[in-house]
Formats: C-alpha cells, structure tokens, sequence
C-alpha cells in the first residue's frame, strides 16, 4: 500500500521505522529493502516488492535478518553450537592426555557423528516421543541420562570437567572456566554482553525464548570481524521482552552501529524509538489510509510534527511542542 514513497536510510545508524499497523512498514523494510539487498549482496533470489531504484549499495557488503525465529528445531541445536564456540571445546578435550591415549579426535566429542555419542539417544540426550494430536514430548534419555555421549566419551576429563558437564555449565561459568582459552572466551564473552550469562551452555533451541535465541543471534554476529559495512534488520525485535530484555537488545544494537554498521528496525516501543539516531514515520493511517512518508529525520524533530501520530507519544519524552504541521 505505498504510494509513490521515496525515504532515505543514513549508514552508520540506528534507524527506526515507525507508523501505525498496516501503515506500509513491513513493505517498504521486508518486501523491499531486505530483498533487493540479499539478492545484490548475498546472491539470494528473492522477488522484491514493485519498487524504482535503490541506490547505495556500494557501501555495503552484506545484509543480515535477525529475528526472533529459534536457532534450530531440534535438541542439538543449541548456543554453542550455533555460535562456533563448540568447535573449539571439542579440539580442547581431543588435546588432553587421556584422549590423546585413546587417540581421540575432535570428531569424538560431537554428539552429531557416531563413535563418542550415546547410540540409544543418537546424541539428543532425549527421547522424542510423538504424540497423534499433540506436541512431541521429550523425555530423558534412559541410557546416557540426559549426557548425550557414552560411557568411554565421558572417561576423558578437561579440568576435572566432562565434555557433557561443560556443555552443561551456565555460560557465566563457562566463561571463567575458559577464561585461559582466548578462542573460548571469546566467544563466551559476546554472549555475556549481550545478558545470556544465565543459559546453559548446550541449552536445547527449542527451550530458548524468542528474545533469547534473537541475542544468540546478535552476539554471534558480534564475533565477527567487523567491516563496518553490514545492514542489518530487525522485525519488531522487542516484542514480548521485559524492560530490562530490551535495555540489552539496545545495547547489542548499539555495539553494531558504533563499529561503523548499520541497524534497521521496525518498532513500536517508545523505549527504542527515541533512542534511535534516525526515524522514517508512515502513515497517517492503515490500509488504504496509509502509505504515506509522514516525516523522516531525528526523533526531536519527528515529536514536532503534528500529523505524526508518533510524534504525539514522542513529545512527552523528549519535552518537546508540536510546531510544524505537513
């Protein structure tokens, strides 16, 4: 439902976009942008939304969609493998000098190739057991009790500690355990940035939050060499975290941008609105009486507009009269 809408994104910014439901948010940012970019970029081949031009794209090398869609569908998906870490927990215990006896490789300590993994549990340390109308449930595995690897797998000991008992550690206390290990502690500082010091370590996706596996997400982007040349968009990234939740998200978000990065979000919450450096407003209505670029520019200036019904919630935060009418 836009019509004739042209905006401009500033880089090296966080940039909000705002409006009514149904105003033309999602068309503009996810039919739109996001597409044309991860077909320029990335090499993806998305159909974007009818659109002109989109100029710029030379100073960018890639997009990145992050949301709050889980890490992985099953119980081996969990924060240290999805974010690297476990690669390097693995070439730890093969380097010890039990394994290195039995002549252990790092392949032995993965629960997702036969050799070290509990046979009956193939490495969930569940037992999946479907249901005709209901969800699946899991159920601790009988054999390996939850651990996911056998019994020769768990002989070998880094520091006292198995690999299931370090997979099974809170990341606060992983992160002092391998606090000697620069490749580890890496890694395990970025998810402490980002307020997930409390999860565990091999913590099964489909137990993690929206909000949590969306910060799982951000810190493994956080690791990353920093090119200063990454867009990245968010879809209402606040929904259904806490107060504190989306102080973090902020700061993560912040962190992206300060290295020269770009952030995109869609959003409703005040909260993060007035802390964005730039806001593009659609409006005035939804539907049919929306898609329209009611103001763009900084959220001081966006409180000041009158037609702007963000603008209206805005003024009383930042302190600011309505003085200019489009």
């Amino acid at each position: 439902n836009l019509d004739n809408v042209s905006v401009t994104f500033p880089l090296g910014n966080l940039v909000a976009v705002t409006g009514v439901s149904g105003s033309g948010k999602s068309t503009l940012i996810n039919d739109i942008l996001y597409n044309v970019l991860a077909n320029k970029l990335n090499g993806a081949r998305h159909v974007p939304g009818r659109h002109k031009t989109v100029t710029g794209l030379e100073h960018l090398d890639k997009v990145v969609h992050v949301d709050q869609g889980p890490i992985g569908r099953t119980p081996r998906s969990n924060p240290a493998t999805y974010t690297g870490v476990f690669d390097h927990v693995r070439k730890l215990f093969a380097t010890t000098t039990e394994a290195k006896i039995r002549g252990y490789q790092p392949g032995r300590f993965s629960f997702n190739v036969k050799g070290g993994r509990c046979d009956a549990c193939s490495g969930d340390g569940t037992i999946k057991i479907e249901m005709n109308f209901l969800p699946d449930v899991y159920v601790p595995c009988e054999v390996c009790a939850g651990a996911r690897y056998n019994r020769e797998t768990l002989e070998v000991h880094y520091k006292g500690r198995t690999i299931a008992e370090v997979l099974d550690m809170p990341i606060s206390e992983a992160n002092e355990f391998f606090e000697a290990i620069p490749a580890i502690s890496r890694h395990l500082k970025t998810l402490m940035d980002v307020g997930l010091g409390y999860i565990r370590l091999g913590q099964s996706a489909p137990t993690l939050s929206g909000g949590e596996a969306q910060r799982v997400k951000l810190a493994t982007e956080l690791q990353r060499r920093a090119t200063g040349r990454t867009l990245y968009v968010l879809d209402e990234p606040t929904t259904g975290l806490h107060f504190d939740d989306t102080r973090k998200l902020l700061d993560v978000l912040q962190r992206l941008v300060d290295t020269g990065n770009t952030v995109i979000v869609i959003e409703h919450n005040l909260d993060v609105i007035k802390c964005a450096d730039w806001l593009i407003d659609l409006g005035p209505e939804g539907g049919s009486g929306g898609g329209l670029l009611i103001a763009e520019g900084s959220p001081e200036h966006v409180a000041t507009v009158t037609d702007s019904h963000t603008g209206v919630f805005l003024r009383p935060l930042l302190g600011l009269e309505p003085t200019i009418r489009t």
